[in-house]
């Protein structure tokens, strides 16, 4: 349900009066996101200053409620020695337990009246607000912003941002959390494709990862599908001009898809699917999302960020909000760097992560393609977290490689598999003991200055993550690597367990992390050989975490063993 609002002004001098008033209110102004990067991103240009009256689209994020007791319901509703382990909450209950409160609405939507941004548009749980306005009306509403045009990214988007903070009048302190569509430009796919290694002979060898490949090594027979006869389904995500093509797809199951029942196209397409090439991230998400999770019912989420002052995130998310019936098991291959991001707009995301978490849906997100990652701040090398990765609430799927390339056989630390520790988000309970374990037992730590030991550590889970086929603009691409691969084929695979669950009148996983960190890896692969890439200095020499026995900050828990995690997950 999409809540419209027409904020229609009695008079041209009221909306002024308004206005003053609330300025005058608030005596001063105050910046939400002081701490938001604004620098220009690699391979991204200004045009100049953005014409007066061309139209903006802002997302104002209000300020919501109960967000404590939101966080019990979630520890409540995964826990599984929790009596109320998988009672999950409809849209409905969430938002009337968010639900900004009435002063909030009346204050905010007085302002925006003031202001002439009378098209604006709610979402079920009302709090966000997403409004249509020029970008003179923008620049009066939002003190010191001041609009540009930019062209970047291999596609060479165009979109309109502010360079310079914003600031609100300080009586909108307590209302308003942030206003999406200023700042943060498009993050670029990391996917890769690698040379193919040299080998001499291919008798008995694959010659890269394709849905067979990944059925023999996760062990799963051609009954291990989706059984058509229930109501499940799976979704993934696609942004910034990514898109699937429905040829891609029938081509891909055709060279690929014959030892499995699966469903020839995509059942739903949420958002605006485009006419353009098809991208490789977009192709793999759904190929891959579709032959793990095979013969289920898949959606696909597009927010191509068309509009030039759209976030694409943020629009999947208000997505999430606004829709009362979802697929339980959503897939993502989107990350930005931490320090990136302005602390309120990471705590708010991750609210979101929340709210979707008490619904019993399940989110994984790609660990990212940097290893730990590294940055330098007063000279001094750091690790570098990537979120959402990092958020408490999402499961977060990191990747591996073939002891070798061209057999199946165990595997090892995909050099490039993102993981780490948050400096946001402190350690949740639920991996207390796993990550203590892991600190006071790992022969190879890092200098401590590198990472916060006391945050966030991921990622939780892993999959396979180098050598894939991939069919996209009718053309079968090898070789394409990325945790954009394991996230939807380990997502493909939570689809399948939870087709099994609702077989036997039990509800959907949910948020799977208390889980499976109270069942310490039980059905999975441990990945113990191998480390990631991180800073190349010295001191660390390319080097960041490794693996080990257990848990650990670059494959997790370890990769599927899927009759094993299907008899690990299937009952309460």
């Amino acid at each position: 349900m999409t809540i419209r609002l027409l904020l229609k002004p009695t008079c041209h001098l009221c909306s002024l009066l308004g206005l003053l008033a609330l300025i005058v209110a608030g005596k001063c102004s105050y910046s939400p996101e002081p701490d938001q990067q604004r620098t220009l991103p690699p391979g991204w240009a200004s045009l100049g200053r953005a014409d007066p009256e061309e139209e903006l689209i802002l997302t104002f994020a209000l300020r919501q409620q109960n967000l404590e007791r939101l966080s019990k319901l979630v520890q409540a509703v995964s826990d599984p020695r929790s009596p109320r382990y998988g009672k999950y909450l409809t849209l409905e209950d969430v938002a009337e337990l968010v639900r900004p409160s009435p002063l909030t609405l009346r204050t905010v939507q007085k302002w925006l009246l003031a202001a002439g941004a009378w098209n604006c548009h709610s979402v079920t749980t009302q709090d966000f607000l997403t409004c249509w306005m020029s970008v003179r009306q923008a620049e009066l509403l939002l003190s010191g912003a001041e609009f540009h045009r930019y062209v970047g990214g291999p596609t060479k988007t165009h979109v309109v941002r502010s360079p310079r903070p914003y600031q609100l009048p300080k009586a909108l302190a307590p209302h308003v959390d942030f206003v999406g569509g200023l700042h943060r430009f498009p993050p670029t796919s990391s996917l890769r494709q690698r040379p193919e290694p040299q080998v001499a002979g291919t008798i008995g060898l694959h010659l890269g990862v394709t849905p067979s490949v990944i059925r023999e090594r996760y062990n799963l027979t051609a009954q291990d599908v989706g059984s058509g006869t229930t109501n499940n389904s799976q979704a993934c995500a696609q942004f910034l001009e990514q898109y699937f093509h429905d040829s891609d797809l029938a081509e891909f199951m055709r060279l690929f898809g014959g030892n499995f029942a699966h469903q020839e196209s995509v059942a739903r397409v949420v958002g605006q699917q485009g006419r353009g090439r098809a991208g490789i991230e977009a192709s793999l998400d759904v190929q891959y999302l579709m032959s793990a999770g095979a013969n289920i019912s898949t959606w696909v989420y597009s927010s191509p960020g068309r509009h030039e002052s759209q976030e694409p995130f943020l629009q999947w998310l208000l997505l999430l909000s606004n829709e009362s019936a979802l697929p339980p098991v959503h897939t993502v291959s989107y990350g930005d760097d931490e320090d990136s991001l302005s602390s309120t707009y990471i705590q708010r995301v991750n609210t979101e992560f929340m709210k979707a978490a008490a619904r019993g849906l399940t989110l994984l997100f790609a660990s990212g393609d940097s290893g730990a990652g590294c940055w330098s701040t007063s000279g001094r090398h750091q690790f570098r977290p990537s979120f959402p990765a990092s958020s408490p609430y999402v499961t977060t799927v990191g990747g591996t490689s073939f002891q070798n390339p061209f057999r199946v056989t165990s595997e090892i630390v995909d050099y490039i598999s993102g993981g780490g520790f948050s400096n946001v988000f402190p350690r949740p309970s639920y991996q207390e003991e796993a990550v203590t374990q892991f600190l006071s037992s790992s022969p190879h730590l890092p200098p401590s200055s590198y990472f916060n030991a006391s945050g966030r550590a991921y990622p939780d889970v892993a999959a396979l993550s180098d050598g894939y086929w991939v069919v996209s603009n009718h053309v079968p691409i090898p070789w394409v690597s990325g945790t954009s691969a394991s996230t939807p084929v380990f997502g493909g695979l939570l689809s399948l367990i939870n087709e099994h669950r609702i077989l036997s009148g039990h509800p959907p996983l949910g948020f799977l992390n208390p889980r499976l960190y109270q069942q310490r890896g039980a059905g999975l692969f441990d990945v113990t050989r191998g480390c990631h890439e991180s800073c190349l200095n010295e001191e660390v020499q390319g080097q960041g975490f490794c693996s080990g026995p257990g848990w650990d900050p670059v494959t997790g828990w370890g990769t599927p063993n899927f009759p094993a995690l299907l008899k690990t997950l299937i009952n309460p």
